[in-house]
């Protein structure tokens, strides 16, 4: 078999593994990705080992745990060696285009071992929220709102009919209604980053190249291309009608019960955000064909994590349960020459994605990647033993403030069958066994199980103790100068 030069990595934001057709998704949202699944590796267990991205991505760019350099401590450390820097150093020329997500960026060192990084913010990133609606912070009514809000609790149904009415009002009269579903999205379309990665491509001529392409459609305020909808012959809703939809879906005051009126729509506009992502990888690959390079291109699609839809009574991603529809990804990979066999049900981390990916490219991985190459067994359709750790710090939603990265630690530890999750403050478990309840609705019983909570808890310990103990000094401390520049300047 004849070494692939390049490679192409999409990582697209907020996409969970049931709602891709090669993962048996029924509505039709990955027609094109279905038509090549044929000709690679689905990886049908795909675990994340963080969620959301800022948890995430440490372990798919530089193969090692979102929490290995502490808590307080986030993104690409300074100097750090990457999935990018890597190739780069073998001469690879490289590039990665990411849609505004702002977790993503210079700020956190994701421009590491990039000839062209281009981020899309156009100012200082800040952290991602999912409404749309807000009335000016500095107006009286909203300051008058603010305190009717603090009591709004006491009062029991008159506070609930207060705060529709506060809703309602907000809605239709003190924000202009929008003219356009452009004018309300927060990130740039999937067909303006592959037109930006098309351009770049026509620049590296016969190079070999490393494109890294991150796509935001499926992430909220679900605002999808117009023709996304069409495709999924969904209806292209008024942008007031759109804009009302999502902040109604955002709101904080609704119960499970109160916001399922809003989820199939939701899901709708979620699965036509996904449509338009693999719409434009139509025609991306379209590009490497005729460029000849499609022949001599590793390339692999997965996500940062999932999305939930009231799965569990939540909504969007926050960090606080791993359960399925946030840890578990898609996952495919396609290299020249390796002939497309099913793979192995064996649990798959993305902390072993760089290093595998390397491999299938015949590129050593640095030695600070903690994760190891699942290639060979991947390309001969064997298996492989471990489990995948999960962690994140729980309620941490704005990752820019300091304190709110400090909080408890969840940690999953998922094996095929049987996952278990671990709750720090309040100490709690919870066991699942996920051939028998694959949605997670019954954990096990404290009394049953004993072997498997026993070996799960061990791996957990041996986890947490490796964490420690490997910390490298010199990468904490680079990173958390970093962190103090960065809260500097967001004090000054």
């Amino acid at each position: 078999m004849g070494n692939p030069k390049s490679l192409v990595l999409v990582t697209v934001d907020c996409l969970r593994a049931d709602h891709v057709g090669f993962m048996g998704y029924a509505r039709p949202t990955t027609p094109f990705l279905d038509s090549i699944a044929a000709q690679g590796f689905v990886i049908p267990s795909a675990i994340v080992a963080g969620a959301p991205t800022y948890y995430s991505f440490p372990a798919i760019f530089a193969s090692r745990y979102p929490l290995s350099l502490g808590r307080d401590l986030l993104g690409i450390a300074p100097k750090e060696p990457t999935l990018a820097s890597a190739l780069k150093a073998q001469g690879y020329a490289t590039a990665g285009f990411v849609a505004a997500n702002p977790y993503l960026t210079r700020t956190f060192g994701y421009e590491q071992g990039f000839d062209v990084f281009k981020d899309y913010m156009s100012g200082e990133p800040g952290p991602l929220s999912n409404g749309t609606t807000s009335m000016a912070s500095g107006s009286w009514l909203r300051r008058l709102n603010q305190q009717l809000e603090s009591k709004a609790s006491q009062i029991g149904q008159v506070g609930r009919l207060y705060r529709e009415l506060y809703f309602q009002y907000c809605q239709r009269w003190a924000v202009a209604k929008p003219k356009s579903l452009s004018a309300l999205r927060r990130f740039p379309l999937a067909d303006v980053l592959v037109n930006e990665a098309i351009d770049w491509l026509d620049t590296v001529s016969s190079e070999r190249f490393f494109l890294w392409v991150h796509l935001m459609d499926p992430h909220s305020p679900y605002y999808p291309a117009n023709d996304a909808l069409v495709m999924m012959k969904s209806s292209v809703p008024a942008p007031f009608r759109a804009r009302y939809l999502n902040d109604s879906w955002n709101r904080s005051d609704l119960s499970p019960k109160r916001a399922a009126r809003y989820r199939e729509d939701m899901i709708a506009f979620y699965d036509a955000g996904v449509r338009w992502v693999d719409t434009q990888l139509a025609r991306l690959v379209e590009r490497i064909k005729q460029a000849d390079r499609w022949d001599d291109c590793v390339f692999a699609v997965t996500a940062d994590h999932g999305e939930e839809f009231l799965d569990h009574g939540g909504r969007y991603h926050p960090p606080s349960r791993l359960m399925e529809e946030l840890i578990h990804v898609p996952l495919f990979l396609r290299v020249p020459g390796a002939r497309s066999r099913p793979v192995a049900e064996s649990v798959f981390s993305l902390l072993h994605l760089a290093p595998t990916i390397l491999d299938s490219l015949s590129v050593f991985p640095p030695e600070s990647f903690c994760g190891t190459t699942h290639w060979k067994q991947i390309r001969n359709g064997d298996s492989w033993d471990g489990p995948a750790v999960v962690e994140c710090v729980q309620g941490c939603t704005n990752p820019f403030r300091m304190q709110n990265r400090l909080g408890p630690r969840v940690l999953a530890v998922r094996e095929r069958r049987y996952k278990l999750i671990l709750y720090f403050d309040p100490p709690a478990e919870a066991l699942y066994d996920l051939v028998e309840d694959p949605k997670e609705e019954s954990p096990l019983l404290a009394t049953s199980q004993k072997q498997v909570r026993g070996r799960l808890l061990d791996q957990a310990r041996v986890h947490l103790e490796r964490l420690t103990a490997g910390r490298d000094p010199e990468t904490q401390l680079r990173s958390r100068i970093r962190d103090l520049q960065l809260e500097w300047s967001h004090s000054a």
